[in-house]
């Protein structure tokens, strides 16, 4: 197996290739809304690391979200239009899952992840101590998620742009394309369709004509 990762619902845009052994290229930025133009070469940086062309792969894995509607779109495309055009099997996941997976060895308890949603608002959702999830995701304010689950450590970077109320990230701050890869080849998470997490409408709409 020849698997790309990668994920664009955070500012965050990271890429792995994955022999099935182990990460044998990797490559990302970070750029709010310039995932159209990044994604693309940080791919072809990853493959180069590792020796490949787009036709050695087998498999693509992407984030779904939830995330913010540009920078989701991007990767949730990409990912579809390279499984069709290349025949490659494609897994889709909760990027909340993916910082799950990597917090949950470090922390030993029941725990949130949180990634900022934008509009005062976190993206979130519940874990066990195994990185199993246990509720959610959705879109809250952080007041109203502190409120119902004060006490559990939360990870991501919704938790450091709202640390006032969430305290700051207790883990990973954004997904890791390498931990998505890791997940993907264990079977160790939710297989989703190829169809992007928005949790709620995009902030453009098209204007009524009538």
């Amino acid at each position: 197996m020849l698997l790309l990762a990668f994920d664009t619902a955070t500012p965050a845009i990271t890429v792995a290739v994955h022999d099935g052994s182990s990460v044998v290229g990797r490559s990302g930025g970070e750029g709010a809304t310039a995932h159209g133009e990044l994604l693309a070469p940080a791919i072809r940086a990853a493959l180069d690391q590792a020796g490949l062309e787009p036709s050695d792969l087998t498999d693509v894995a992407v984030g779904v979200g939830p995330g913010p509607y540009t920078g989701l779109r991007v990767g949730v495309v990409t990912a579809l239009t390279l499984g069709a055009t290349l025949g490659l099997r494609t897994h889709g996941v909760c990027t909340l899952d993916i910082l799950a997976a990597e917090a949950a060895p470090g922390l030993g308890t029941e725990f949130l992840v949180a990634t900022d949603a934008r509009r005062r608002e976190v993206y979130w959702a519940r874990y066990a101590s195994d990185g199993r999830r246990l509720e959610g995701p959705s879109v809250d304010l952080p007041a109203t998620v502190a409120q119902r689950f004060g006490g559990l450590p939360v990870v991501g970077r919704g938790a450091d742009v709202h640390a006032e109320v969430l305290g700051g990230s207790s883990g990973p701050v954004d997904p890791s394309a390498a931990a998505l890869a890791a997940v993907v080849l264990a079977g160790a998470v939710e297989v989703l369709p190829l169809e992007p997490l928005y949790l709620r409408r995009p902030d453009a709409v098209p204007i009524d004509q009538r």
